[in-house]
């Protein structure tokens, strides 16, 4: 099986290259920039053509939340035209395309975890560019995957965890957000999923239940639960520690509003496909573990 991925860079990107390497039944191809430039749209086709895959994984993306607020139309042309036009090129092609999409689509007002067919309403730019790339896939191939996920940290690029354990390093104490609530994801196990998902959906001809699915890690906590746990186990394998501070939203003003509440629930995911995605607590400790050991103790400052 051989899987397109579109970036090179981005953490799902980099999570599945890495679970891919040894296998002698998958072959992932990072495909990016400068030859699939999702704001140069006339590059897609030709990039994913040359790859050969069997199934194309949408996993580039403007990810860039506050910035995208002042940098709508580049946060469109990448999210929603550019994920579009990657769902179109993988039907030129044939094969089904994976899609990672965000929870940002929904505003946080829900009491409990959203649900595949709960109404979307984002509040900004990015979420509003990520729906739009929904719409955009679903679309333009019929025979998609559309994958929420939230709160995704890896021992790749950056992200919230290596953004604690380097604050954990420089200061005592961290102020962190206590009213926002979600699910965080270790990118290693959304790439697993992936790959558990790709292997259905290209051996099996009859696979019918194409959609929005929501994948995120099991269990709920708010920012500041989460660099708790971080630096706890961080602590626990001799890595930087620190105490953390509660504070609220409004003491963290940034430009583009965060949905307070970002549960998914994955549900759907795990009756379809047989994958259930593991702890939160678990999944972050083996990558808080491998930030702490020597491999990757220079990728903190990354």
């Amino acid at each position: 099986m051989r899987l397109a991925v579109t970036g090179r860079e981005g953490q799902v990107a980099a999570s599945l290259v890495e679970a891919a390497r040894g296998r002698d039944d998958v072959e992932v191809i990072a495909v990016g920039r400068p030859a699939l430039d999702l704001a140069r749209p006339d590059t897609v086709f030709a990039a994913l053509e040359a790859a050969r895959p069997d199934i194309v994984v949408s996993a580039a993306a403007y990810t860039a939340v506050d910035q995208a607020e002042d940098d709508k139309d580049l946060a469109f042309a990448v999210n929603a035209t550019g994920a579009g036009k990657v769902a179109q090129a993988a039907a030129r092609l044939g094969v089904p395309v994976i899609h990672l999409s965000t929870d940002y689509v929904f505003d946080g007002a829900k009491d409990g975890a959203y649900v595949e067919t709960d109404p979307t309403a984002p509040l900004g730019i990015y979420g509003a560019s990520k729906l739009a790339g929904e719409e955009a896939v679903a679309a333009a191939n019929p025979r998609h995957l559309i994958l929420r996920t939230a709160w995704v940290y890896s021992p790749f690029g950056r992200n919230f965890v290596k953004t604690m354990l380097r604050l954990a390093a420089e200061r005592d104490e961290i102020s962190v957000v206590a009213d926002q609530w979600g699910n965080p994801t270790s990118a290693l196990d959304i790439a697993d999923a992936i790959l558990h998902a790709a292997a259905r959906l290209v051996g099996d001809g009859n696979f019918a239940a194409f959609g929005v699915y929501h994948l995120a890690g099991e269990g709920d906590t708010n920012w500041s639960g989460f660099a708790r746990h971080i630096l706890d186990t961080s602590r626990a394998f001799g890595g930087p520690h620190a105490s953390v501070r509660d504070i609220a939203t409004a003491d963290y003003p940034t430009k583009a509003r965060r949905p307070q509440n970002s549960r998914l629930l994955s549900a759907k995911f795990a009756g379809a496909f047989g994958w259930q995605t593991p702890g939160w607590r678990e999944s972050a400790e083996k990558v808080v573990r491998r930030l702490g050991g020597g491999e990757t103790k220079q990728a903190l400052s990354a």
